[in-house]
């Protein structure tokens, strides 16, 4: 009996867990068996190694072959043990004279030709091997940048497996993949999308430096008035991302496959915006062995609901959790894993079926039933965890036409960076992130209110029926706008915008 052991990794949820790749060689009929709770792509790995070591002019072992996953509890899916199987059996086979192998970590999907092709997850791997204690990374060459923004493990890219066999022989030098985090962080922190490129519209981008600052947001208009063009450009005025919000933003990507070989990391705040037609699975994650679903991949940036009415109200309840957690939990019988969903919510809707009861130049066809089932399409609990209702008017000819310079992304960032520096002062050893996390006794104390700024609310709160719902969240954007302004109290100006701020409450009053 000959015994390899080969040290290599799985996902579950956006973490990596250490997995021991054991590969015996018995006297008996030549069988292939894996063992340790494999999926059927980790089981298929057998027809891929025995072609890939063929085609590399190494001979495959006719024994009775056993493959152990350890720890055996874990379940293990995916390519990844392709790789550390293919080079267990060529040390179990004397083909690899090393002790260089049970000591570094080794991940990778084999064609049939013996190229090693790219995986995901790589990036959580090289964050396990660094806990692991490895000596180093053995990666697909395409994942190697990937893996390489994880400092502390050497990383190394490879292109065949007979490459990888020379690596662990002594016989191939492979060079280390070293990246600059800190270059390559800068660099790509780049948007594409700028809210200089939006015509008009100065109070809707007003309102969404509010949103920017703290708030989730429910934008509503006409077609055509510029709804989503400002929503996809969100990302540019949020606040910059630091470098560990980065890696866990890019780790969740890594998992999901969205990393490209050119993109070792994601940079700029995501921007996800699924169809209406998509399911709770989609939106929140699922599957057997659960993935992120769309919540998660918006983690740290923005997820957009355009048509929000049109999304199932099923869809839009699972939204609940994640707004109010910042992470779901997705159950399934075999296992449950928790993903990060810490996200702006940012939402666009027509007033009324057809889309035109607000807009001066066209009629609305829409029957008081129509509009009424319309509006009863999104829950009031859903709704509550929006701040914002802004209404978004068509665009003027003259705004369009205009070559005025709009105020550019970078400047609306500043301001709403120095915001949100005010929001981690004010709220250190709270547990508060920031003003939309505020519950009633937190608005009390930091959403004080002087005794003009009492009367406006009260007589606000009168005049258009506003809820106490309604209430607190005009205290909460109040306190963000004098975040905004700098100051250390909320004035009747601060108030009065927070005020115009809720559409929807005062439409329905």
């Amino acid at each position: 009996m000959v015994l390899a052991k080969v040290l290599s990794s799985t996902l579950l949820g956006v973490d990596a867990h250490p997995v021991e790749v054991e590969v015996d060689l018995a006297m008996g009929l030549p069988v292939f068996t894996t063992v340790g709770l494999p999926d059927a792509a980790v089981r298929e790995s057998r027809d891929r190694v025995k072609a890939a070591m063929a085609n590399c002019g190494f001979p495959f072992p006719s024994r009775r072959i056993t493959v152990n996953l350890a720890p055996a509890h874990l379940r293990k899916a995916g390519t990844a043990f392709d790789l550390p199987i293919a080079l267990g059996l060529l040390q179990a086979t004397g083909h690899i004279q090393s002790d260089m192998l049970p000591r570094y970590q080794v991940v990778g999907e084999l064609s049939l030709d013996g190229r090693v092709k790219a995986i995901t997850g790589a990036l959580p791997m090289a964050v396990g091997a660094q806990a692991a204690g490895a000596a180093g990374l053995l990666v697909p060459l395409e994942n190697a940048a990937e893996a390489a923004v994880v400092d502390g493990v050497p990383v190394f890219g490879v292109e065949t497996l007979v490459q990888a066999v020379g690596f662990f022989n002594g016989t191939d030098d492979l060079p280390r993949t070293v990246c600059d985090v800190t270059a390559l962080f800068e660099k790509e922190a780049v948007y594409a999308e700028d809210l200089a490129d939006v015509k008009g519209q100065q109070h809707v981008k007003r309102a969404l430096e509010v949103a920017a600052a703290a708030h989730n947001v429910l934008l509503i208009g006409p077609p055509g008035s510029g709804k989503s063009l400002m929503a996809r450009r969100l990302p540019s005025i949020l606040p910059d991302m630091d470098l560990a919000e980065a890696i866990e933003t890019s780790k969740i990507h890594s998992i999901a496959g969205l990393l490209h070989r050119d993109q070792a990391l994601v940079a700029t705040r995501p921007y996800r915006s699924p169809h209406h037609s998509t399911s709770d699975a989609g939106l929140i994650g699922g599957g057997t062995i659960p993935a992120p679903g769309e919540v998660s991949l918006a983690h740290n940036g923005v997820l957009f609901l355009d048509e929000l009415p049109e999304f199932r109200r099923s869809v839009l309840e699972v939204l609940r959790q994640p707004l109010e957690d910042a992470q779901v939990t997705i159950a399934r019988a075999a296992m449950a894993l928790t993903f990060p969903a810490r996200f702006m919510l940012a939402a666009a809707m027509n007033p009324c079926p057809c889309g035109y009861s607000t807009d001066p130049q066209r009629d609305c066809v829409c029957t008081a039933q129509q509009l009424q089932r319309y509006g009863g399409r999104v829950s009031g609990p859903l709704l509550d965890r929006i701040d914002l209702h802004i209404e978004v008017p068509p665009v003027h000819y003259a705004d369009l036409a205009s070559r005025a310079a709009a105020e550019p992304s970078a400047a609306v960032r500043a301001r709403v960076n120095a915001a949100r520096q005010r929001q981690r002062s004010r709220f250190a050893g709270t547990g508060i992130p920031h003003n939309a996390a505020m519950g009633v006794r937190a608005i009390r104390q930091y959403g004080r209110l002087d005794t003009a700024g009492e009367r406006l609310l009260e007589q606000a709160m009168a005049r258009f029926g506003l809820s106490a719902r309604a209430h607190d969240h005009i205290r909460k954007v109040a306190r963000t706008i004098a975040d905004l302004a700098g100051a250390d109290d909320i004035a009747i100006e601060h108030l009065s915008e927070a005020v115009q701020y809720r559409t929807l409450d005062r439409q329905a009053a």
